[in-house]
């Protein structure tokens, strides 16, 4: 018998959330092949198995914790799959259900006899996962009461989760159990939902809490006028498209218009390390990507030595690979200074949170028509776009962020010369 153990899987991930097992016991499967799709911190990953054989037992459930090492499933390098294994898996379910009858027993002690038996009994014939099983004795929760909604019949712990609900009674155990807890959660009057956060949106979470307790972060505004970037895309978008297959899009104008700015301010391309400055001679250029599961930021490797179409091909590979969940590590880590493009949801102003350990984020917005004051006295209606930097004044100072800002206003607003520069 064989163990299909969490492989080593970056030098910054220790741990992960099973998302979805893409095999069940009594299948059949080859070295290398994927067996479970692991969520971490940061990115989704496979982990394959390391032996040819059938799989004898699945460990842990989807929604489990694990972490490097840990045995999530066992295979039989001699099974036949399907059909052959069903006594093999009659004999293992039985002895899960005595590893769980046990404490079960000691809790139940005081209880009449024959109430015992009963449970026992109609518990035999229900199948639960261990996790399921724990929650149903903490809620006072009769499995052979519960509809599950796994297709093959198979208990987990949000189905128990959904039968304590629909309970609605004010004299529950549970409800005392709860109370008695020092982590106690609010109760409602109204209708609530209650749903597990995603290992990446704890993370996530985490992050930006930090972030705010560590760094001394402000942000500075400024506006741009975009009249001669929408004129050269609309002149230039047909001919870029048919010679390079991508569209001429604002985000390759904002990106080097960084870089440029970049080389001038060099501590916004910095980060702190104990008592040094980390002064980067490169330009990894984050690009945050909303997704299903939350906000990602994939990095532009090398943005200088791309020219627009390089930018935009790589940011329309990143955004793909974000929302199919195919980012890997090296998509996501490495990079030097953050753009995020609120505009895009319709945002008119904001102040972005820094993507630690960077120094320095631009938040792009909303493209609104407003009347302006030209340099002659006349008003013209432009397109016009807010700004906004934020940065860490332990190292940027306000005047230089301000600079930083209206030099990257400078050249969006003429991106002719921009373009000419690469």
């Amino acid at each position: 018998m064989k163990e299909i153990k969490i492989p080593e899987l970056a030098e910054s991930i220790t741990e992960g959330t099973i998302a979805e097992w893409l095999v069940k016991k009594g299948d059949k499967v080859e070295k290398g092949d994927p067996v479970v799709e692991l969520e971490t911190d940061k990115v989704n990953v496979e982990v394959n198995s390391d032996h040819t054989g059938v799989i004898t037992e699945i460990v842990h459930e989807e929604g489990d914790d694990v972490e490097v090492g840990d045995i999530i499933a066992k295979i039989d390098e001699n099974g036949e799959a399907s059909g052959d294994t069903s006594a093999e898996e009659a004999k293992e379910e039985k002895a899960e259900d005595k590893k769980d009858a046990a404490p079960q027993q000691e809790e139940k002690q005081e209880e009449k006899s024959n109430s015992e038996q009963e449970s026992s009994s109609s518990k035999q014939d229900v199948i639960a996962s261990p996790a399921a099983r724990k929650r149903a004795r903490e809620l006072n929760i009769d499995l052979s009461k519960i509809s599950p909604r796994d297709p093959l019949g198979r208990i987990r712990p949000e189905d128990v989760e959904a039968a304590a609900s629909a309970s609605s009674e004010p004299s529950q155990k549970p409800a005392k159990k709860e109370d008695s807890k020092p982590s106690e959660k609010t109760t409602f009057d109204k209708p609530v939902e209650r749903v597990k956060m995603t290992r990446r949106r704890m993370t996530i979470a985490k992050n930006l809490v930090n972030v705010q307790h560590t760094a001394a972060m402000l942000t500075t505004f400024n506006e741009v006028d975009m009249t001669n970037i929408m004129k050269l895309r609309s002149e230039r978008k047909e001919k870029f498209q048919d010679k390079h297959g991508v569209k001429l899009g604002f985000m390759s104008f904002f990106t080097k218009a960084v870089v440029g700015a970049l080389k001038e301010f060099p501590l916004l391309n910095a980060e702190i390390q104990d008592n040094e400055l980390v002064i980067k001679k490169f330009y990894d250029i984050g690009v945050a990507v909303s997704t299903d599961d939350g906000l990602v930021v994939p990095v532009v490797r090398d943005a200088d030595r791309l020219d627009f179409a390089g930018v935009e091909k790589e940011i329309k590979n990143l955004s793909v690979k974000a929302r199919d969940k195919k980012l890997g590590m090296n998509d996501l880590q490495g990079g030097t200074f953050t753009i995020t493009n609120g505009g895009t949801f319709g945002s008119m102003m904001s102040t972005p949170i820094l993507n630690a350990p960077q120094v320095g984020i631009l938040g792009m917005h909303n493209i609104i028509k407003r009347p302006m004051a030209m340099p002659d006295g006349s008003i013209e209606v432009r397109p016009m776009m807010y700004l906004a930097v934020s940065y860490d004044h332990r190292i940027v100072d306000g005047a230089e962020a301000v600079q930083f800002l209206v030099r990257i206003k400078q050249m969006l607003e003429d991106p002719y010369d921009l373009l000419l520069e690469g």
